[in-house]
């Protein structure tokens, strides 16, 4: 009986030992954590502003756009190019202008034999640094002339002729105009960089058209 009450004995001072072990490790471990979350001087309040930075969305990047402008067109292609822009969908961003050339003199290389003639004429001006000319599509006389620019005095035209032979162009020629010419520009504004490659790609069927960025002035309408 003696030994079965020291068994006892011993095993209650070990579980009492266990118990007081256990809960001083239990409070110290919550002790540490609540140590470790509670930090005073790390805590800092938000300014309204900085706290509508942390939830604001950031902007989609701004793409580049510029106005440009396609053309010289004269005659049936005006409607042609305009039916070829429909399906862009451009809405406002699309306009048209148009520049009315006075009857007097102009520059011009005379009418080729088609109009892949014609194109082909307008490659080699644009290789030769060229860039102000037009393809004559429906007069029945200057159907694929090549209009290099009309000028109100004999004077002015020789100079622009002389200019084009010094560059290479030696079919160019100067004759009068009994009648007024006018250019048809389509202008494109917000337009960019898919919009302008777009629009350099329809001005393969249209020979002696360009895609420039609009004048100076023309962008601020």
């Amino acid at each position: 009986m003696r030994a079965v009450f020291f068994i006892l004995a011993l095993a209650n001072v070990a579980f009492f030992a266990y118990a007081r072990l256990g809960a001083g490790v239990e409070a110290n471990g919550d002790a540490q954590i609540i140590g470790q979350q509670l930090n005073p001087e790390k805590i800092r309040l938000l300014m309204p502003e900085q706290v509508s930075a942390l939830t604001r969305k950031p902007e989609p990047p701004k793409v580049a756009t510029v106005c440009l402008e396609w053309g010289a067109f004269v005659g049936g292609d005006v409607a042609r190019a305009g039916q070829a822009l429909e399906p862009l969908g451009l809405g406002p961003k699309l306009t048209q202008r148009t520049q009315d050339d006075a009857a007097g003199f102009w520059v011009y290389i005379p009418p080729l034999a088609s109009r892949q003639a014609a194109t082909q004429k307008a490659g080699e001006l644009k290789r030769l640094g060229v860039d102000d000319y037009f393809v004559v599509p429906d007069d029945p006389k200057w159907r694929n002339a090549v209009s290099l620019g009309v000028f109100k005095t004999e004077e002015a035209a020789t100079a622009r002729r002389d200019a084009l032979r010094a560059k290479g162009v030696k079919s160019a020629t100067i004759g009068t105009r009994a009648t007024q010419f006018s250019k048809n520009y389509f202008q494109v504004r917000e337009a960019n960089a898919t919009l302008a490659a777009k629009l350099n790609e329809l001005k393969q069927g249209f020979a002696g058209t360009e895609v420039r960025e609009c004048a100076a002035d023309e962008k601020k309408g």
